[in-house]
């Protein structure tokens, strides 16, 4: 920790035995600062403590447990409508008269947003889609089928 101290004078050079400082060691180390680091937040510097660093004691909020968390991986309509082509190029989806059928599942979404616009008919099997992306592909002629995991 820098510790900004007034400059000693340039007076008393060989004339005393400590320059000013009091007696052995009262400049020495880091007994002159109350500590090094975070030593005594809860004792000596209690007030420095409150004024400066308030939150320095407490906890806040939590943290979900890894079992009960789940990851969504989703993807906006706009997106799929741009990509339905190549999907069907790739073997990833079908196109079955003029409607376009993805399995969300197999791509590894399992959330459908309502970003952006849908301009092909889609059949769309997923876990979880948004109103406004099940509107919108209705809107466009398709249907979202919702899976249960």
């Amino acid at each position: 920790m820098v510790v900004r101290f007034r400059r000693k004078s340039r007076k008393l050079r060989g004339r005393s035995r400590f320059m000013g400082w009091g007696q052995i060691g009262q400049h020495r180390k880091s007994g002159s600062r109350g500590g090094v680091g975070a030593v005594g937040m809860h004792k000596h510097k209690w007030i420095w403590m409150i004024k400066y660093a308030p939150d320095w004691y407490g906890k806040r909020g939590f943290k979900s447990p890894k079992q009960i968390t789940r990851e969504v991986v989703s993807i906006n309509v706009g997106q799929l409508s741009q990509l339905i082509d190549k999907l069907v190029m790739e073997g990833k989806a079908r196109k079955v008269n003029d409607v376009y059928e993805v399995d969300l599942g197999e791509l590894g979404y399992n959330k459908l947003l309502g970003g952006g616009v849908v301009k092909q008919k889609l059949r769309v099997k997923v876990e979880e889609a948004t109103e406004l992306a099940i509107e919108k592909v209705k809107q466009a002629g398709g249907e979202v089928i919702i899976e249960e995991s």
